[in-house]
């Protein structure tokens, strides 16, 4: 897996279409106008939702009356659920040419079945996460076999908006999608167990959730923006006798990291059954 940089400004000028404006569409083209990578005037969406319409009109963006009008656009951005996407494809056949970078953000919508659906239009298959809500997402993209290295910087950009990106071959997604794409649930469950943690020991829950809250965006922040690998972290908090390898110990005790790995694992093997369905 190798990570590329997403750099600025290519998609200045382009016209840039979202077919779905939903909680992951919707976020991305915030991020986008918000942080001046497109012009609102250069931007385009389809959702038939009026809440989500609502939603984006605060920012000035009126909603396209159909996917046509998105189809102007030079890169289209298909955030839709898998179980729309055939029907959604089908609408698109008439329209998509050689001229269209088309993004799909729809898990286990293989590129093969997008290229086909799409036979003259480049392709990138991404998989986003929830963090992208909040501009702290991660995103593994795998362009297709028409798509340019031109096209895989416009993507990088688009996803840059809204967090990071890598680039991968497609047949790692599944694995992607069992680390990062359900990752969220499992730091969410962790950061209500150390909550919980300081409830039983006498914190009030308010306290307790920012501490582990802050706790956890502290520590990946170190792994992140300090490139400290995690071991480096973990011994820097371990004292000899002290109180953080005491705690330590109950974790391998209970076989946590094992757990976290077959978590992933499951997950991953999971995707990849719900891709063949």
């Amino acid at each position: 897996m190798s990570m590329t940089e997403a750099g600025e400004g290519r998609l200045k000028g382009l016209k840039v279409g979202f077919i779905g404006a939903g909680a992951m569409g919707g976020a991305i083209i915030r991020g986008l106008v918000t942080g001046g990578r497109v012009a609102r005037e250069n931007l385009v969406y389809y959702d038939p939702d009026p809440r989500r319409q609502a939603d984006l009109n605060s920012l000035g963006l009126k909603a396209a009356p159909d996917h046509a009008e998105v189809m102007h656009s030079q890169v289209v951005v298909l955030a839709v659920k898998p179980q729309i996407m055939t029907a959604v494809l089908e609408s698109l056949g008439e329209y998509a040419g050689p001229g269209h970078l088309v993004i799909s953000i729809a898990a286990g919508v293989t590129l093969k079945t997008l290229e086909a659906a799409l036979p003259e239009s480049r392709v990138i298959r991404t998989m986003p996460n929830t963090p992208t809500i909040v501009g702290a997402g991660m995103a593994a993209l795998a362009p297709g076999s028409r798509a340019t290295p031109a096209d895989v910087a416009l993507a990088l950009e688009i996803f840059a908006a809204v967090g990071r990106a890598v680039v991968v071959e497609e047949r790692l997604l599944d694995a992607v999608t069992g680390l990062s794409g359900s990752g969220p649930a499992y730091v969410a469950i962790f950061i209500e167990a150390l909550t919980d943690g300081g409830v039983k020991m006498g914190l009030p829950r308010h306290l307790a959730l920012l501490l582990a809250t802050q706790t956890v965006i502290g520590a990946a922040r170190l792994c992140l923006e300090e490139e400290m690998h995690p071991g480096v972290l973990k011994d820097l908090v371990t004292s000899p006798g002290g109180t953080t390898i005491t705690g330590l110990h109950i974790l391998e005790d209970g076989r946590f990291r094992g757990l976290v790995m077959s978590a992933v694992e499951a997950a991953a093997l999971r995707s990849k059954e719900l891709g063949k369905e």
